[in-house]
Parts: C-alpha cells; sequence; structure tokens
C-alpha cells in the first residue's frame, strides 16, 4: 500500500476512542519494556554514549512527530498516521502503540553501524547523509508493509510511502547520525531542550483532551 484509503476512515474512528485505554493490554508491554532496558544498560556499560545519544535523540524526535500527529487528527478529525487497537497492548497516542514506541527507542542504535570517519563520502555523499537516506528507505518499505495490515492506517489519499520517507524517517535518521558526531556538550543541550518541549506539550495537551 503505497498511499492512504478513505475508505479506512472507519477504523480510524475506532482506534480514536481507544487511545490509553487498557481494553487490550497484555504482558508482553512488560516483556518489551525489559528487552529495551536491558540494550541501554548494556549500551552504558559499554560507556557507548554516542550510540546512546543518538538513540535518544531519535527518539525524542519520534514523540515529537507523534504529538504533531495527534494534534492534527484533533483539528482535522484524522491522524497522518493511525494504529489499531486490536494489534496493540497499548496506544499511547493516536499514531503509536507501545509496541512501535519501544522499537524508536532503540532504532537510533543503528548509528552503531555508521563508519568511524564522520567525513568519508558513499557516491559523493557525506556518509551520515547517506547513511540516514539509506536506514530512512528501509523503514519506509517496512511501513508500506504494515500500511497494507490492519493494524496501521493512512486515510489521506496523498500521505503515504514517499512523504513519510521524505518528511519523517530521513528527519528522523539525520538528526539521529548527525548528533552521533557532536560534542557531549551540545548533545545534551539539543538532547534536553527537545524531551523539554515534548514533556511540555504533553502535560498540556493530554489534560486538555487534545491528544
Amino acid at each position: 500500500m503505497l498511499f492512504g484509503d478513505d475508505g479506512l476512515k472507519s477504523l480510524a474512528d475506532l482506534a480514536k476512542e481507544s487511545v490509553r485505554s487498557t481494553a487490550n493490554f497484555n504482558w508482553t508491554f512488560i516483556a518489551i519494556l525489559a528487552f529495551v532496558v536491558m540494550i541501554y544498560v548494556d549500551e552504558i556499560h559499554k560507556k557507548n554514549y554516542k550510540a546512546i545519544a543518538a538513540a535518544v535523540m531519535l527518539y525524542s524526535v519520534h514523540w515529537l512527530y507523534e504529538i504533531t500527529n495527534a494534534v492534527i487528527c484533533h483539528f482535522t478529525g484524522y491522524a497522518l498516521w493511525t494504529v489499531s487497537p486490536e494489534s496493540t497492548s497499548y496506544i499511547l497516542l493516536i499514531g503509536v502503540s507501545w509496541e512501535l514506541s519501544m522499537m524508536f527507542a532503540v532504532a537510533g542504535f543503528t548509528s552503531k553501524l555508521l563508519p568511524a570517519d564522520k567525513d568519508m563520502k558513499i557516491l559523493g555523499v557525506n556518509n551520515r547523509v547517506a547513511f540516514a537516506i539509506g536506514s530512512a528507505l528501509f523503514f519506509s518499505l517496512v511501513e508500506i508493509f504494515l500500511a497494507s495490515t490492519p493494524a496501521f492506517i493512512w486515510v489521506y489519499k496523498w500521505w503515504g510511502a514517499i512523504p513519510v520517507f521524505i518528511t519523517t524517517y530521513i528527519p528522523f535518521f539525520l538528526a539521529s547520525y548527525l548528533i552521533y558526531d557532536k560534542e557531549p556538550k551540545t548533545q545534551k543541550k539539543w538532547i534536553l531542550s527537545l524531551v523539554c518541549v515534548n514533556i511540555v506539550l504533553l502535560a498540556v495537551l493530554v489534560p486538555l483532551g487534545i491528544i
């Protein structure tokens, strides 16, 4: 499925009613969290702080996008992307399930594949940018599959694989891979700023019922 289908709006309506409902909760929630914690603990033990910064940066950008998607849903009636309630143990926001969120929590560890030389070029393109485009392409292809299942819903005919690739996944991985090489002070500044923005938005918008 390359683009959305407005015939799926009835399924999206069901999802809107299930945001933060515990009706489908199961213990995979805890198991997945444990695996994510193990990954971070292992990287901390190895003092692989550059990869941790890349992972947290991607996760922070992910949350900003999910908040924006939920705001779009509130004001237009439908989100750009929606997760179905039967596919998850818990819907955090209209476009992100617990399982998806935990995947994005570790997706930035793909930065461990980056070449040691940050200035090396691949086909004339800086390797950080090239790897970001490659990672974005892979994730976009996975999302095409997800959108072909009942688990992931696109309702807008103009929204699909190409917009996702350009406007979502490339920024995700660019942010992650570019922060990787920054000085710790710079990493902390950018990450903490973005985390604070997300926390403030959630603290304001969730109680207001906007997201």
